[in-house]
């Protein structure tokens, strides 16, 4: 079973992405990553999580990244999700169960997509503590209500991430 599990902040994330980071650009070909971000809950500092470290990928284009990243990321353990709805981003997930535990999952997207707001919401939780301990109450709450049921814990998020969403677009644009 995939259960969702939140845990109190690691500094040693930061750490794991780097060293994710390093270990993805070593194997995917340099003329298709362009940049790499550490986002989601692992990358705000104090703030307690599903112990995944997401990692968003820019790659100057999906049609060249679908040909050689599935097979050059293979190796490091990731397993690409060939039904993904999505047809902006390529999803990878490492120690997908059975398995073992996820660890990282890749997000890939090209340099205009609408994934690149996810930075802000990482962004304003960073310069809002306050605001980032709201956010672990609820993850914490839900994931006690979902844990054997992702999908529920992650609509369950929606309508308050959304919220601050539209704090931070407001706090940017002012």
């Amino acid at each position: 079973m995939d259960e969702v599990v939140i845990t109190e902040y690691d500094p040693h994330w930061t750490i794991l992405f780097e060293q994710e980071a390093s270990r993805i650009c070593e194997v995917l070909d340099r003329d298709l990553i362009t940049r790499i971000e550490h986002f989601g809950s692992t990358a705000v500092p104090g703030l307690a999580a599903k112990p995944v470290i997401d990692l968003l990928v820019e790659v100057r284009s999906l049609a060249q990244a679908k040909q050689v990243a599935v097979s050059q990321l293979e190796p490091l353990g990731y397993v690409y999700w060939f039904d993904n709805p999505d047809p902006q981003r390529m999803f990878f997930v490492k120690g997908l169960p059975p398995n073992g535990p996820r660890t990282h999952h890749i997000h890939m997207i090209e340099p205009d997509s609408i994934l690149w707001e996810r930075l802000i919401f990482r962004d304003y939780l960073c310069q809002h503590p306050d605001e980032a301990a709201r956010y672990a109450q609820l993850k914490l709450y839900l994931a006690q209500r979902f844990s054997s049921d992702r999908e529920a814990y992650t609509r369950g998020k929606a309508k308050y991430i959304e919220s601050v969403m539209q704090k931070a677009r407001q706090q940017t644009a002012g």
